[in-house]
């Protein structure tokens, strides 16, 4: 093998190494968690499903240009960054909505809620009959433990980031278009986001994490694109 080619495989496989390094995020799940937190999460009647390992929480090197403090959403591969300083994120595993139903585009945090209640928009009330015209907030609500609603400029998109009863969904599209987290990790990004913080979301097709969460569970190790 020439020099050149040798040359050519050691960057390939530092690219690939630089690309799929993520560091578990280790911080202790109680220590953003409040008393009423504890409460809640106590008694949910839920399975607490453990994630699979392609959408656990992780601080990685972010490769776009969003600034630290706004969110992104790679609804393709079912990922939400939380942007920091020095080109780091924390990357959360997430649940989105089907393809149809999907919210894309520039939004920001318009309002933030802890233990919201669940008023169904009409829409929602159109797909599945028998829905209370509103639901009081705790754990088996189905927007769980937190919520970020996305507004573009003073409207309300009435989609929303938020926690779920259903952890199982983690890393699937079958929402009504909400982006939702288990309450341990939106419990989390709620203590670190800011009202007006910017979200931006990703038209579907358009992902471009450079770890691929499909290869992942499929046992490929999270190659990139």
């Amino acid at each position: 093998m020439s020099i050149g080619s040798k040359l050519g495989l050691l960057l390939v496989s530092l690219t690939l190494a630089g690309c799929m390094q993520a560091t578990v995020y280790e911080k202790s799940p109680e220590a953003s968690l409040k008393p009423r937190d504890k409460e809640q999460l106590a008694k949910a009647r839920y399975e607490k499903v453990a994630v699979a390992e392609p959408f656990r929480r992780a601080i990685v090197t972010y490769h776009r240009k969003e600034a630290p403090g706004s969110i992104l959403v790679d609804s393709d591969n079912h990922y939400l960054y939380y942007v920091m300083d020095g080109g780091k994120a924390i990357r959360y595993g997430v649940t989105v909505g089907e393809e149809a139903l999907a919210f894309s585009g520039i939004a920001r945090v318009g309002n933030m809620q802890e233990w919201p209640k669940w008023t169904p928009t009409a829409d929602i009330h159109k797909r599945i009959e028998g829905l209370p015209q509103q639901v009081a907030g705790g754990v088996d609500n189905p927007l769980g433990a937190r919520a970020l609603y996305l507004y573009q400029g003073n409207k309300d998109t009435l989609f929303r980031i938020h926690g779920t009863n259903q952890p199982e969904y983690i890393g699937s599209s079958i929402s009504s278009g909400c982006i939702r987290m288990t309450n341990e990790d939106v419990i989390d990004l709620y203590s670190r986001v800011k009202q007006n913080a910017v979200v931006v979301v990703l038209e579907p097709k358009q992902g471009d994490s450079p770890y691929n969460s499909k290869l992942a569970l499929q046992g490929a190790g999270g190659s990139p694109y």
